[in-house]
């Protein structure tokens, strides 16, 4: 069989045959539809409780900034509570619901045509970036955009320029300014900025829709809340950065641990249009990787905690990955494919391994983690 993407000779997984590749995909459908099979009353019952959530968290850290945020712990309260509050109205509702995965219901609140979340990012531009180029082609260098944003290098795939000798620096700003960039993402600014072949006019013309959803998220957060606050209109201005800050690191960490980890592969193009439901499953599971927690951890994680679930079942309800790792978990096992999972912690930490290794051109990396594995056998 003609492979449609190119695996990494020293992957953790193991080689399978054409045969075995389609088995394996025809096990995954079966999970998958024993699952949506199942979706119903509970399933509803979770989102709703998950949007009340958001409304009432957010009703309660506003008043709490605007009527006591020049009392310290007053705002740090509120200003905490409004960062959790964006967090999970992104990662739970409006990620998930974009991806389409409550349209089942049939309420137009809850749709993911007609949703549109509370950040920088336009709703559509979003979609085309991430639910259709993302999950379309992940982890592979050269069409997915997610790999390296633009701006880090993240795969010793992706040609090594002076640049990414600040990968570090460059990752920390990245996830404090997440939401722009993610807002910024469709219009290629590197095309503009490191490699001349757009240009600043072209972007301009092709950012009407960020345009104007940046426009209506700066007047809300900036200048409509302050200014009905009154004489504490600077607590609330100060309340509303940080909280977007605080969504941005966290939604950024959530992401890099879901693709940037050490074990997390890339791939190299080849005839990916040929590629079958059973190649792109297993490209999914290993272009992706989780982690473990409590249950409140994958609720602010939007669930993305099952990153590798989430690829292979992007329209499923995100609450039902959970019921799906430990039979992705045991198939994997039974195939010798392997799974990448381990606590928020290790990843986060494997991810700065990896953009560092990147940092440096490939032959520098290689004689890098020699030297490394040499220091660590002396210590073993």
């Amino acid at each position: 069989m003609n492979m449609s993407v190119k695996f990494l000779e020293n992957s953790k997984s193991k080689h399978l045959s054409a045969e075995q590749i389609a088995e394996f995909g025809q096990q995954v459908d079966v999970i998958r539809r024993e699952i949506m099979d199942s979706i119903g009353e509970q399933d509803a019952q979770y989102i709703y409780k998950i949007r009340n959530f958001v409304r009432y968290s957010e009703i309660a850290s506003r008043g709490m900034l605007m009527f006591g945020g020049w009392i310290p712990p007053i705002w740090l309260l509120g200003t905490g509570l409004l960062g959790i509050s964006k967090i999970v109205e992104n990662m739970e509702l409006g990620h998930n619901v974009m991806h389409g995965q409550f349209d089942w219901l049939n309420d137009p609140s809850l749709n993911g045509a007609n949703y549109d979340w509370d950040t920088i990012s336009a709703g559509d531009d979003w979609k085309y970036t991430h639910n259709y180029i993302h999950h379309t082609y992940t982890n592979i260098v050269g069409k997915d955009h997610d790999v390296g944003y633009g701006l880090l290098r993240v795969s010793e795939s992706q040609k090594w320029e002076p640049r990414f000798l600040l990968n570090i620096p460059l990752a920390i700003q990245l996830m404090v300014f997440f939401e722009w960039y993610v807002g910024l993402q469709n219009l290629h600014i590197e095309d503009v900025v490191a490699y001349k072949t757009k240009t600043w006019k072209e972007v301009w013309k092709d950012s009407a829709k960020f345009r104007k959803k940046a426009v209506r998220q700066v007047a809300k957060d900036y200048v409509f809340f302050p200014l009905i606050a009154g004489p504490n209109a600077i607590p609330v201005f100060t309340g509303n950065a940080v909280a977007n800050v605080i969504r941005s690191l966290w939604s950024s960490a959530v992401i890099f641990n879901g693709h940037f980890t050490e074990d997390a592969e890339t791939f190299e193009a080849d005839n990916t249009e040929h590629e079958t439901r059973a190649e792109w499953y297993l490209r999914q599971i290993r272009g992706s990787s989780n982690f473990t927690g409590t249950e409140w951890l994958h609720i602010l994680s939007g669930n993305l905690s099952h990153q590798i679930e989430h690829h292979l079942f992007p329209d499923m309800p995100a609450n039902r990955y959970a019921e799906a790792a430990p039979k992705i978990r045991a198939l994997c096992a039974e195939y010798g494919i392997h799974y990448n999972e381990a606590s928020f912690m290790k990843q986060f930490g494997s991810v700065w391994v990896r953009l560092a290794k990147c940092s440096l051109p490939n032959q520098w990396s290689s004689s890098l983690t020699q030297s490394m594995q040499k220091v660590k056998g002396i210590f073993a």
